[in-house]
């Protein structure tokens, strides 16, 4: 064993010892719950294999929870809600800006999508020098070491391994390269418009998205149950090849400071500025907040928006699955349909009784059509806000009504319904 690797593995056991001090530390602390304050703070980052400590924030700068808009300094912000997707509060949701490691929410995606956790990765050469660009948030792997897919991931979402991130896309794709590519096509079926990457780890800074997408991409990612299982965890032992295991510790501080966080993904770089996508969840209702281009740290403001997510708004019914709602006109005939779905939402209490529904036919339903056939959709709007969308079905199918007039006047009007009906699917 050659000198540095010697020394590097004395840094590393060194830093490990800190690491299980703090983390008995801990975990002597009681848990904080959704309703008590929290009674720890983060202890700093080793980063292995050099322990160099990267400090991060133990206390967090917001207002008393209020209703009133959040006031954050980054230049895009998105609360929503994790379920649905719907979108509770935005600041230039839109804006397209670099996402630094947040970009690695796309690549755990795939990796839960593709692999199996306890597959083997063997490490090349590139993915153990780090390749072209690899920051200081590194695990330390060596060429030709062999780690499960599930190590690496601790490491990709929690101390946000830039090498593991780069072992991981070969490992799945054959080359980085590739992975890009995968990575791409995902967002597309996702239907992420406003985002384009170019690397597994983000570092490169040309990759961007937005606010809004990031919602999208985070709600699919938190649609594996193993995601949220690796975001949530605090630390995690990765097995070395030659010295004790490598201590990788989650630098979402939420996960501390924040009661009832589930988890996000944290990034930096000089371009990117800090950024965050943070999840909680308190009685049920679970929220994220996407932080993008903040000039110091993003926990904060993350914060923020949560707690006016949860003081400012409520989940109500508004369509209960199979609710009648009545006779819809479509291409031919009317129909009595019925909720094909029901539909909860977050509103403000204020906004409550501003619920307003709107019935639309489609333009290819033409009568008769058959019981339980989809024939529009019902759209709940409060204010400007769209609450959600339901499917129209039909309940059940009635005899054509009558129509007036002699035979020829009925059968001209049934040749202009065919046309009228025809010519509005082409148009659609």
């Amino acid at each position: 064993m050659n000198a540095r690797a010697s020394g590097r593995i004395r840094v590393a056991a060194l830093a490990t010892m800190f690491v299980v001090l703090l983390t008995a530390r801990v975990a002597t602390a009681a848990t904080p719950s959704a309703t008590q304050g929290p009674v720890e703070t983060p202890p700093p980052t080793p980063v292995p294999p050099f322990g160099s400590p990267s400090p991060f924030v133990s206390v967090l700068h917001t207002p008393a929870p209020s209703a009133a808009d959040p006031m954050v300094a980054a230049p895009s912000a998105v609360l929503a809600d994790l379920d649905t997707g719907q979108l509770l509060w935005t600041k230039e949701p839109g804006q397209q800006l670099p996402i630094a490691s947040v970009t690695k929410i796309m690549t755990a995606l795939l990796i839960l999508e593709r692999t199996d956790p306890e597959e083997v990765v063997t490490v090349s050469d590139e993915a153990a020098s780090g390749g072209p660009t690899t920051g200081i948030s590194n695990l330390g792997l060596q060429a030709g070491e062999r780690v499960r897919v599930e190590d690496l991931l601790y490491a990709l979402i929690l101390q946000s391994a830039n090498d593991a991130a780069l072992a991981l896309a070969e490992h799945v794709a054959g080359s980085v390269e590739a992975f890009v590519e995968l990575m791409n096509r995902r967002a597309m079926r996702l239907g992420l418009r406003e985002t384009e990457f170019f690397s597994p780890n983000g570092l490169d800074d040309r990759g961007y998205s937005s606010a809004r997408d990031l919602v999208r991409l985070t709600r699919a990612a938190y649609a594996e149950p193993a995601f949220q299982a690796v975001a949530t965890t605090r630390f995690h032992e990765v097995p070395s090849p030659d010295g004790p295991p490598r201590v990788v510790q989650n630098r979402n501080v939420l996960l501390w400071l924040y009661p009832g966080a589930i988890g996000g993904k944290t990034g930096f770089t000089t371009a990117a500025g800090f950024c965050v996508v943070a999840a909680a969840e308190r009685e049920g209702v679970r929220l994220v907040a996407v932080v993008l281009g903040s000039p110091s740290e993003a926990f904060s403001d993350a914060a923020e928006i949560l707690n006016h997510g949860f003081a400012a708004f409520d989940r109500h019914t508004f369509v209960e699955p199979g609710e009648t709602l009545g006779r819809l006109e479509i291409v031919g005939g009317r129909v009595p349909v019925a909720a094909g779905a029901g539909l909860d939402a977050l509103v403000r209490a204020s906004d409550v009784g501003l619920a307003e529904r709107d019935e639309r036919a489609a333009p290819r339903a033409l009568f008769p059509p058959n019981e339980g056939e989809r024939v529009g959709t019902l759209t709940v709007r409060a204010g400007d806000a769209v609450l959600g969308r339901v499917p129209l079905v039909v309940s059940s199918v009635p005899p054509p009504e009558p129509v007036e007039g002699s035979w020829l006047g009925r059968a001209a009007s049934a040749v202009w319904d065919a046309v009228a009906g025809a010519f509005a699917a082409l148009v659609d």
